[in-house]
């Protein structure tokens, strides 16, 4: 039987799981863990998603993931190949590290997210490896209690479902998930009633299935020299000056736009933006971050996205 394509809805939360292959270990010692944080906090810089929780057990993983235009696929994806390449250079091995296809359950925020969080929480005192969450280094629960900061650890929505005052809302949340402690084993959070792929209310259900079925618009592909015009307009530049060896303020900032939109498309990639201004791709792509750190700290983002809306609507 064919398996059905994956959910794509902006906004969605999605129950992630990444086994090891074959039930092999994908973590070696606490070196790969905090390898595994610092690919999370770029993929969220790079994507815009947040995560809400997590778990890192011996030969798998759990995230709480919310998505926003990026698709899930491309997310989980880019961090299961760079943490594969990451394990297997270290390790001198070859070969796939996680099991197969990822496992997601689209999942209703208003009705499950809570639980969902706890039950990954608790995946430890369920495993038997500790009597209690706080005790396990390798999740989210310690941030919520306030005993660890995760700046990438998006902790504010759960929170704010307790109170407004954050030591309340600490103490009420940690009671919740002591009250979970009995949990077991939650078929639900692994696949949904009606379609395996979503697990929600009636209704949340059917209006996913309902989207899946008449998906929202899609980009269209667009052209890199429609790019670098609609650019060059943008900065009033030709499109000489960003391929002249000049290292002009404002053509090295269109470059770098040029490079951070062509990664927001569909189909085009940091290479051939490299090639088409006859540069090192290492060079554009430390061009691009640079970039990310303007647009994280500015109204910058803005205005990219609102060039690339009208690039992709001509």
């Amino acid at each position: 039987m064919a398996r059905k394509p994956r959910l794509h809805v902006a906004g969605g939360v999605y129950h992630v799981m990444l086994r090891g292959n074959a039930g092999q270990a994908i973590f070696y010692d606490d070196e790969d863990r905090y390898h595994l944080y610092l690919l999370l906090q770029e993929g969220i810089s790079r994507y815009g998603h947040r995560i809400h929780g997590f778990c890192l057990m011996s030969n798998h993983l759990h995230l709480a993931v919310q998505v926003g235009d990026e698709p899930l696929s491309k997310i989980i994806q880019n961090l299961s190949f760079r943490y594969t390449r990451w394990v297997n250079r270290k390790q001198k091995r070859i070969g796939h590290l996680f099991q197969g296809r990822y496992k997601a359950i689209l999942v209703e925020q208003d009705s499950y997210l809570l639980e969902l969080v706890r039950y990954i929480h608790l995946n430890p005192v369920r495993a038997k490896m500790v009597r209690q969450p706080s005790a396990y280094p390798w999740s989210g629960h310690r941030c919520y209690l306030g005993k660890e900061v995760l700046p990438w650890l998006h902790t504010e929505w759960i929170l704010s479902q307790f109170g407004k005052r954050i030591n309340s809302c600490r103490r009420r949340y940690e009671e919740f998930v002591r009250a979970g402690h009995g949990e077991g084993h939650r078929e639900e959070f692994h696949g949904g009633e009606e379609d395996h792929r979503v697990l929600g209310q009636d209704r949340f259900v059917e209006k996913m299935l309902e989207t899946q079925l008449c998906p929202p618009y899609k980009r269209k592909q667009i052209s890199l020299e429609s790019l670098v015009r609609s650019v060059c307009k943008e900065y009033q530049l030709k499109d000489t000056d960003l391929t002249s060896a000049s290292r002009n303020r404002k053509a090295s900032e269109a470059r770098q736009v040029i490079g951070w939109l062509a990664l927001k498309s569909d189909n085009l990639t940091l290479t051939q933006v490299a090639q088409y201004f006859s540069r090192d791709v290492t060079t554009v792509s430390r061009g691009v971050k640079r970039l990310e750190e303007k647009v994280r700290e500015t109204q910058f983002e803005k205005r990219l996205k609102e060039l690339f809306n009208t690039i992709i609507q001509a």
